[in-house]
């Protein structure tokens, strides 16, 4: 396997400032395409300003709820929650807030519903999205202009944001490079844990490259890292919109998976495996990738597995309604494959809630915002509301694994990201489905949708 060694050179002194126009001999930053990243000369300096500048003063924000929902446990009624920065810091009954956080209280909210803000597992960030699928627009990702979709990304952000999703794992799509801007707070938007472009076999399924075969296979893992991907995704069969392959088929070879897997190990990063065929499916678990995703065609053997391994699996329900729903919109060719698949997927879906095995939600939708209607075909598959629930909160970063090790619960220590909602989605999941019922959204004890808030989160405040 070839690797670049970066040579190391002394950093060069920046010239003596004179007078206030010699202020700023280096741009504040600059993009770096060789690195592919962001580089702030001062950014060592601006870090030792601010641990002399002494001791943070604590501010909190209060969040009161007739319900409590922690996302691994219980509901808790009558529950609070304090939040200081980006961190949970104290969760417990409204009557025992201890003082300390009440004296020092920034704003105090009262919500309905409090739960941790959703996961969606398995997203495309590659367009701007709309309440519905149409063929059209799943197809205008791969016909748009890089540019354009970039900048379409910026409202489909927002719009995932304030229906509560506050995490989301990106499965190709332009989820590194938005990530960036999203983190650095210029696009308000989830959490991205993205994967850059998929690997795939030459003539399989999301072959939209001509890439070269061979040893290379061993390093794109590596390039995607470099693009800023957090996690790796690999086509382990055939799928479904595409053309020249088959879902039922595997696409590598067991010692081509292995060594993606082993090299994505080496950076910490856990690979996602499209899978829909048992000899795909056997393959990738045997590899040893963290995740399955659509797993359509699984039997009792692969279910068994799955759950041996520790293996999530990620069904990816919503994508298959959204395709069935186009009829003859599609290309004979992926109508024939979706129906295929549809046919086996619940099946397997409703096999692997009575296995035991451990579930996650994504929806692979490329241009739909309805990415909580993963969470009613959960329940269709057999699992409970709070057991969906659950599936889209406590188990999301579990796809990521050290990526994300503290999200997706109520908690203290965990990350700030909760949302409040006026009906009861313990009761009923569909509630999620209405943006107008998620009223309060918080991501990193910030803020982004509530009362008071601009439409773009320009007058959120820290929490």
């Amino acid at each position: 396997m070839t690797r670049r060694v970066l040579e190391q050179r002394p950093a060069q002194e920046a010239p003596q400032c004179r007078g206030q126009a010699d202020a700023a001999p280096f741009p504040r930053s600059f993009y770096s395409f060789g690195l592919g990243t962001t580089i702030d000369p001062r950014a060592g300096q601006a870090a030792s300003s601010h641990a002399s500048s002494g001791t943070r003063k604590l501010i909190y924000t209060i969040v009161k709820a007739d319900l409590l929902i922690p996302g691994a446990d219980e509901p808790v009624p009558d529950a609070a929650l304090v939040a200081e920065a980006k961190l949970i810091v104290w969760v417990g009954k409204q009557a025992a807030i201890p003082a300390k956080y009440t004296e020092k209280c920034r704003g105090t909210y009262s919500v309905p519903y409090l739960m941790p803000g959703l996961w969606d597992c398995h997203a495309h960030l590659l367009v701007g999205g709309d309440d519905e699928a149409s063929w059209p627009a799943y197809m205008s990702f791969v016909a748009g202009q890089p540019v354009a979709n970039g900048a379409r990304l910026a409202r489909l952000c927002w719009e995932v944001l304030q229906r509560g999703y506050t995490s989301v794992r990106d499965l190709a799509g332009y989820g590194c490079e938005v990530a960036k801007a999203v983190e650095e707070g210029t696009v308000p938007g989830p959490n991205i844990y993205g994967s850059g472009a998929c690997i795939s076999q030459l003539a399989g399924h999301g072959d939209v490259f001509a890439l070269p075969a061979g040893d290379v296979l061993l390093n794109l893992g590596a390039a995607q890292i470099r693009r800023g991907a957090r996690c790796i995704k690999l086509l382990a069969s055939g799928g479904v919109m595409s053309s020249d392959d088959d879902p039922t088929c595997a696409q590598f070879s067991p010692r081509e998976l292995a060594a993606v897997v082993d090299e994505a190990r080496r950076f910490k990063r856990s690979v996602a495996a499209h899978v829909h065929g048992k000899p795909g499916i056997v393959a990738a678990v045997e590899a040893g990738v963290r995740t399955v995703e659509h797993v359509s065609l699984a039997d009792d053997e692969c279910l068994g597995l799955i759950k041996q391994r520790g293996v999530v699996y990620v069904a990816t329900r919503e994508a298959i309604e959204l395709l069935l729903s186009m009829g003859d919109e599609l290309p004979r060719v992926h109508r024939d494959k979706v129906r295929l698949v549809a046919e086996h997927h619940m099946a397997a879906y409703k096999a692997a809630v009575r296995a035991g095995v451990t579930i996650a939600l994504g929806t692979d939708a490329v241009a739909a915002l309805t990415m909580a209607r993963e969470l009613e075909w959960a329940v269709e598959a057999g699992l409970s509301n709070l057991e969906a629930i659950r599936a889209a909160t406590a188990n999301g970063p579990l796809t990521v694994e050290g990526q994300a090790p503290k999200t997706g619960q109520l908690k203290p220590g965990y990350e700030a990201d909760f949302i409040g909602v006026t009906e009861n989605p313990v009761a009923d999941v569909r509630v999620l489905q209405n943006k107008e019922n998620i009223r309060w959204v918080w991501k990193g004890g910030r803020i982004f949708k509530g009362p008071g808030v601009g439409p773009w989160g320009e007058s959120a405040a820290w929490a």
